[in-house]
């Protein structure tokens, strides 16, 4: 039976004011993402706002020589291109499909006629902007500060986190692009999982196999992100339940 794949899967947009739901479903499209795929660059207008369901997108930054470095990641815990309503109609970072699957994109003009409509709407995408903050500079303390284990265990669970079910289909050269470091460091710390029995990794497929032991394993600055994401989320969908 085929998987059903519905805009509520995405728990920002499940959450938001139903009448700005019910205005945003007719103008929604289903699009599959496959992995690696880029959904825009930098300094390139954005012509969509994406709401992934069981997908993952990374936003990375990209030096002038090719290099990058993941700064976060959105899955269906939010929406891709919130500068559209921070006042700017493109955004600094490239944003690609980490783990493939399905998004609902929304065309820029009607999120931005809804983001000015209803106060509501436009508090709760602020909201979860601002989580998205949190997550970039933490993102940015843990690269200069932790080891590349650590970081590893913190971009593993933070993809969990955004994902139906315990595994990843992800290369180690895709991995080390992300974190900004070689792909022998990430084999190296990728190795050491797999000794422990916390991962099993073969042909591009990550397995958790014990995410208490990866959760010990992390820095804390994972607990920190997934704290905000987490407040966010209750008072979001805390918020629906109220209205009924």
């Amino acid at each position: 039976m085929p998987k059903i794949i519905s805009p509520q899967q995405n728990r920002l947009f499940a959450a938001l004011p139903v009448a700005s739901r019910n205005r945003l479903l007719p103008h929604l499209q289903m699009v599959s993402l496959p992995l690696g795929q880029v959904i825009y660059e930098p300094g390139i207008a954005l012509q969509h706002v994406y709401f992934p369901t069981d997908s993952i997108i990374s936003l990375l930054y990209v030096m002038l020589d090719g290099a990058s470095a993941e700064i976060a990641v959105v899955g269906n815990d939010g929406v891709v291109g919130i500068a559209l309503f921070m006042g700017g109609d493109s955004a600094p970072h490239r944003a690609l499909v980490q783990s493939a699957g399905v998004a609902y994109r929304l065309p820029a003009k009607v999120l931005q006629e809804e983001f000015g409509r209803h106060e509501e709407f436009m508090a709760w995408m602020l909201r979860y902007t601002q989580s998205l903050i949190a997550q970039m500079a933490q993102t940015a303390v843990c690269n200069r500060h932790h080891s590349i284990d650590q970081q590893l265990c913190r971009w593993l669970l933070l993809s969990l986190d955004r994902l139906p079910d315990s595994q990843l289909t992800m290369t180690q050269e895709l991995i080390a692009n992300m974190l900004g470091v070689r792909r022998e460091g990430v084999t190296e710390a990728a190795g050491k999982l797999q000794k422990l029995g916390v991962i099993s990794y073969h042909r591009g497929h990550i397995n958790v196999l014990d995410r208490p032991r990866l959760e010990q394993l992390c820095c804390e600055c994972y607990a920190v992100v997934k704290t905000e994401t987490d407040r966010l989320l209750h008072q979001l969908e805390a918020s629906v339940c109220n209205a009924f």
